[in-house]
């Protein structure tokens, strides 16, 4: 998610904290998670890691972390909103998290953030996730990744992977961004995509496809982006180490920019996260 910033990251280490998928017949954890048994063979083909929120209520505590509350400075991003357990809730198949204008321990709006941090974290891999996303300005859904080393080497050096960001106030314009030590908050390595018609009304599938060399960023398997540093030092590719997932809806803020005074409600609704190798 754009614009991390130091005090962010130091709250961060302070809390130590449609196309159809090949079906592997393997055995698996209770509410996904690894896969028991899978072999990957380096071609980012084989299902490693998944969350299918087949079970109604909270995302499962053997996968996703939630952060709380507003963090430092807004999440380092002047946001408006105070992330609580209870905006993200799996119903029908479905993990929502929802955005709501309500008063809550001094804040106007709540949400929730969720992360695999702790939980799982891997190095190259495809990464797919279906989602609808919110509306309304204000909105700021993302689906991003950092380093595992956040805790030790700060952002942007851990680096970041934006798979996808939307902003309200720019309905319909998805966009997909790295950020690193060569590039960072207002950062060159970008773009946007402009599906305009529908992000908030079908789903489609968000994905990176991330090896040794570069990484793709797709949307319903189309490349869109493609990140591939022609000298890859530690500036422009800390993308060698293990990176976990972050599933989010901001209010406001630096990219969200200003909140309609007539949002109510949304949300960012995900059928599945899913990693291959």
């Amino acid at each position: 998610m754009v614009k991390y910033t130091l005090l962010n990251c130091i709250f961060l280490c302070l809390l130590a904290s449609c196309g159809e998928a090949e079906e592997i017949e393997v055995e698996q954890n209770s509410c996904s998670g690894t896969v028991i048994g899978a072999t990957p063979i380096g071609e980012n083909e084989v299902l490693i890691w998944s969350d299918e929120f087949e079970t109604n209520g909270s995302p499962c505590n053997d996968n996703w972390l939630f952060d709380l509350g507003n963090g430092s400075g807004g999440w380092g991003n002047n946001e408006s909103q105070y992330y609580t357990r209870e905006n993200a809730t799996i119903e029908d198949n479905i993990l929502k998290i929802k955005a709501k204008k309500e008063t809550y321990r001094g804040y106007s709006y709540t949400s929730a953030r969720i992360n695999t941090q702790n939980k799982f974290s891997f190095t190259y891999g495809r990464v797919e996730v279906r989602a609808k996303l919110p509306s309304g300005g204000g909105t700021w859904p993302a689906i991003w990744m950092l380093g595992d080393n956040i805790t030790t080497v700060s952002w942007p050096a851990c680096g970041e992977i934006d798979i996808m960001e939307h902003t309200g106030n720019n309905q319909g314009i998805t966009s997909s961004a790295i950020h690193n030590t060569s590039g960072y908050g207002n950062t060159p390595y970008v773009n946007h995509l402009a599906r305009v018609s529908d992000v908030s009304t079908n789903f489609h599938i968000y994905g990176i496809d991330w090896t040794e060399d570069k990484i793709d960023f797709t949307v319903d398997g189309m490349v869109h982006y493609t990140y591939k540093p022609t000298n890859k030092t530690n500036s422009n590719w800390p993308f060698n180490k293990p990176q976990f997932i972050i599933l989010n809806v901001a209010m406001g803020g630096t990219l969200g920019g200003s909140i309609d005074t007539n949002f109510v409600e949304s949300a960012m609704e995900i059928d599945y996260v899913r990693v291959y190798q």
